[in-house]
């Protein structure tokens, strides 16, 4: 198949993305595959240890779905086998372990839940298909491949030892196993969050040791959740779980705050890193409202796991129940009131004077006074600022003025 050029490729894959290893290797795999027409093989590892998806699992995802429309090949791996040991990586003790009958339902849910964000129903891999087959010769000649001194260099391990808490050995044979599934896949590039950087590793020493061209490895952030301080977790309550009715999603969504909103843009959707960049500076120059950049964050991740529609409805719920009623996603249902251009002194206009000359307020000190009351909303945010300059509407403002009075302000030339 004809792929993209590798620098369109490369800029693809490298957004959001904290760390390749190497970025050399993987621009030769890619020349690679762009002249010989065969694509890379990318492996993505899951252990259906619980059954829900929540946006922060998506940031990994996502990465791999653009692996996919760039037209290569994914090993979607499902680690059935290794779920029941548990990743200890990040645990500060003994993880629980699973049966497989949990695990083997948890990953048929985990199975229909990436679809939604893969977009496409990929046949996954069972990690259990080789590893049930070793004879325990095979499998215990896999320890010789990592020494007690790498596995005890790693950050987690290394805590729990000097506290004196206790690892066990099934613990330590785990980045073993993680590793071999790329030699039994033949990885061209494995991917993974940053705190999987141990278990990443492995994989290459052991492709090394069985004589393979060692996979690239690709490293992910871990997403922030809606605290903007602990990552993404349900045990935290801090998540949007991509099953949540719309509308759930969207008010959570809205509930961010305007610095994580763009680190969500960066990672949760397809906007490009340039239009994010202008959204930035036009909010820090007065020419955009946050409130507006966020609306539309929400709608988009929402219309990506429901539809267009259900993202619409999702925020008129929400701005029905937040904003005091008013539905500001239909301006038509707002008195039209139309300002000239030259009111606006290098595209600037006081919201007091702004108020006064659509005839929302009597004057610009009854106006200053309806601002200061907390009784002017402006795009669904209370204006608390009496001397705000608002610059020229894009392409309009909806403003409620006490209880009754509904605008909508736009400019002509």
């Amino acid at each position: 198949m004809a792929f993209r050029p590798v620098k369109e490729q490369l800029e693809i894959i490298k957004r959001g993305t904290v760390e390749i290893i190497s970025e050399e290797e993987l621009v030769k795999k890619l020349e690679r595959s762009y002249k010989t027409g065969k694509p890379l093989v990318i492996k993505a590892g899951f252990d259906p240890t619980a059954p829900d998806i929540h946006l922060g699992h998506t940031v990994l995802l996502r990465k791999l779905k653009q692996f996919l429309d760039l037209g290569h090949e994914i090993k979607f791996l499902i680690g059935d086998f290794t779920g029941m040991i548990g990743d200890p990586t990040g645990k500060s003790e003994i993880r629980k372990q699973l049966n497989r009958e949990q695990v083997i339902a948890n990953a048929k849910t985990y199975q229909l839940q990436v679809s939604k964000v893969l977009k496409k129903t990929v046949e996954p891999v069972f990690n259990s298909a080789w590893f049930e087959k070793m004879s325990p010769y095979e499998f215990l000649s896999l320890t010789s491949h990592l020494t007690v001194a790498q596995l005890l260099a790693r950050e987690d391990f290394k805590q729990r030892y000097s506290s004196g808490k206790d690892i066990s050995v099934l613990e330590f044979i785990y980045p073993l196993l993680q590793g071999y599934d790329s030699v039994e896949l033949k990885a061209d590039v494995e991917m993974g969050g940053t705190d999987q950087k141990f278990n990443l590793l492995a994989g290459r020493q052991l492709q090394k040791d069985w004589n393979q061209e060692q996979q690239c490895v690709l490293m992910m952030p871990l997403l922030e959740g809606l605290d903007g301080v602990q990552k993404m977790s349900k045990s935290l309550n801090n998540y949007v779980g991509i099953d949540e009715p719309a509308e759930t999603m969207f008010a959570k969504l809205m509930s961010i705050s305007d610095t994580l909103m763009f680190r969500y843009y960066e990672l949760l959707t397809d906007l490009p890193l340039a239009d994010i960049e202008t959204y930035k500076r036009e909010i820090k120059e007065g020419a955009r409202h946050p409130k507006k950049c966020k609306e539309a964050l929400a709608g988009e991740i929402t219309a990506y796991y429901y539809a267009e529609e259900a993202a619409r409805q999702a925020a008129g719920v929400f701005n029905s129940r937040f904003s005091g009623g008013t539905d500001w996603n239909n301006p038509d249902n707002f008195e039209a009131k139309s300002l000239k251009k030259s009111e606006w002194k290098d595209g600037k206009l006081w919201v007091c004077k702004m108020l006064t000359l659509s005839g929302a307020c009597a004057s610009n000190s009854d106006a200053r006074r309806l601002v200061q009351q907390k009784a002017v909303v402006l795009d669904g945010e209370t204006i608390s600022d009496a001397g705000l300059e608002l610059s020229l509407p894009q392409p309009h403002y909806l403003l409620k003025v006490g209880k009754k009075k509904f605008i909508k302000i736009t400019v002509d030339e």
